[in-house]
C-alpha cells in the first residue's frame, strides 16, 4: 500500500490584485459527492461574487474536475487544479471566490491570481501524508497491560479500544513499517505469552513539516 498526500485540514487565504479580491478555500474530501457539496455551499454563500472557480482531484479513479465559472477559458480552473497536481496532493477540493475590482487583469494576471490563491490556501491547510497502518489485536494478562501500552506508545501506536475480560484485549493501530519491530519487542516483553492478531490495514494522515 503506497502512501499519498492530502490536505491536512481546511485552509483559507486571500489574494488581492488590482483591487480584485480572490479568496481561496481548500478541503480534504473523500469522494466526488463531498467535493460537489463543498462547491454548492460556496456558490450559495457567495452568490454575490463575480466568480466561484473550483477544482478537485480524487485518488479513487483518478478523477479531476474544474470550472472557470465564466472566466476566460484556461485562466482559472485549470491553473487552480495544477497547483494540487504539482504538489502531488489528491482527495482535495478548492474553490476560489473572486470579487472583481474594476480593473482587467489579462490572461496572465488571472492565471497568476488563481494559482497563487490556491497555493496560499493549500499552505494554510497544510499537507498530510496518508500512510498505511496495521490494525492489531493484542491479548495479554492484566499484569502486562500497562507495559504493552507503554510499548505501543513508544512506537507511536494508537489504542482504538480495550476490552477487559478474563484477559485484556487491546485494538491498536501501528504504522506498517513498525509492526515487525513492535511484535518482536512484545514477544520479549511478554515471554511469548501475549497473542497478536492482524485485523487489517487502513490509511492515517501524518502531517508534514511546513516549509
Amino acid at each position: 500500500m503506497a502512501s499519498y498526500l492530502v490536505p491536512a485540514g481546511y485552509g483559507e487565504a486571500e489574494y488581492i490584485d488590482k483591487k480584485s479580491r480572490f479568496i481561496g478555500r481548500v478541503w480534504p474530501v473523500a469522494d466526488e459527492r463531498e467535493a460537489q457539496a463543498r462547491i454548492e455551499e460556496m456558490r450559495r454563500r457567495f452568490a454575490d461574487a463575480t466568480h466561484n472557480v473550483y477544482a478537485y482531484l480524487l485518488r479513487d479513479g483518478g478523477v479531476m474536475r474544474f470550472s472557470d465559472d465564466g472566466e476566460p477559458g484556461g485562466t482559472s480552473g485549470m491553473p487552480t487544479l495544477n497547483v494540487f497536481r504539482s504538489e502531488g496532493v489528491t482527495d482535495v477540493c478548492c474553490v476560489v471566490t473572486r470579487y472583481f475590482g474594476g480593473i482587467l487583469l489579462g490572461s496572465g494576471g488571472l492565471v497568476r491570481a488563481y494559482s497563487s490563491t490556491a497555493k496560499l490556501a493549500l499552505d494554510a491547510a497544510g499537507i498530510a501524508e496518508m500512510k498505511p497502518w496495521t490494525r492489531l489485536r493484542i491479548t495479554c494478562a492484566y499484569r502486562l497491560y500497562e507495559r504493552v501500552q507503554r510499548l505501543a506508545g513508544q512506537q507511536d501506536g494508537v489504542t482504538e479500544s480495550a476490552d477487559f475480560g478474563e484477559k485484556v484485549s487491546l485494538t491498536l493501530l501501528l504504522r506498517e513499517e513498525l509492526v515487525a519491530a513492535f511484535s518482536a519487542q512484545l514477544r520479549d516483553l511478554s515471554g511469548g505469552m501475549a497473542a497478536v492478531e492482524t485485523l487489517g490495514q487502513c490509511f492515517r494522515g501524518v502531517p508534514l513539516a511546513r516549509k
